[in-house]
């Protein structure tokens, strides 16, 4: 993922070819990576009596603007389901944050690398152990995580492992 322009704010890098007279033509992807790469790890953002709402936010800011944009304080009990983006260089800070500010610690989180590709990895834990678990797994960018409990339902939902299996055991038989 990280192509969506429009959605992580990449325009900019897009507008100075306006100035040479080539028009910008971000063709953003046909779904956002903050609802694709979840569902592809088997992940749904809202699911009826778990969550109904959620917030899609950037994990990495621009260091050189002074105060962080995202209110992490707020976002830790305003919505059922938080999608970062690019988040995996500040997600100790992250976790340490939300929990401070309301989320439980227990919290399911998973962490989808190079998501919707055949090389997609998932990493799941919960908001207090998840830093400690990346680092031993030596996860590296490009990582979107996804926070509450809706992670708990991947273990039911994950389509392609189960896809996977059913391939392999239709191998084994033939």
């Amino acid at each position: 993922f990280g192509g969506e322009v429009t959605v992580v704010e990449m325009l900019p890098t897009l507008l100075p070819l306006e100035d040479e007279d080539m028009p910008p033509d971000p063709a953003p992807d046909p779904a956002s990576a903050a609802v694709a790469v979840p569902a592809y790890a088997g992940i749904p953002l809202t699911y009826r009596g778990i969550a109904s709402s959620f917030a899609v936010v950037t994990g990495h800011e621009d260091t050189g603007k002074g105060a962080a944009a995202v209110d992490w304080a707020r976002l830790a009990t305003a919505v059922d389901t938080l999608v970062v983006l690019m988040g995996l260089t500040s997600l100790p800070r992250i976790t340490r944050t939300l929990i401070a500010h309301g989320r439980r610690p227990d919290t399911p989180i998973a962490l989808v690398r190079h998501g919707t590709t055949e090389a997609q990895e998932t990493i799941v834990g919960t908001l207090s152990d998840i830093a400690t678990r990346v680092a031993d797994a030596g996860f590296a960018p490009p990582v979107l995580a996804v926070v509450g409990d809706v992670v708990g339902l991947r273990s039911r939902i994950d389509w392609r492992h189960r896809r996977r299996r059913t391939r392999t055991k239709d191998a084994a038989t033939t």
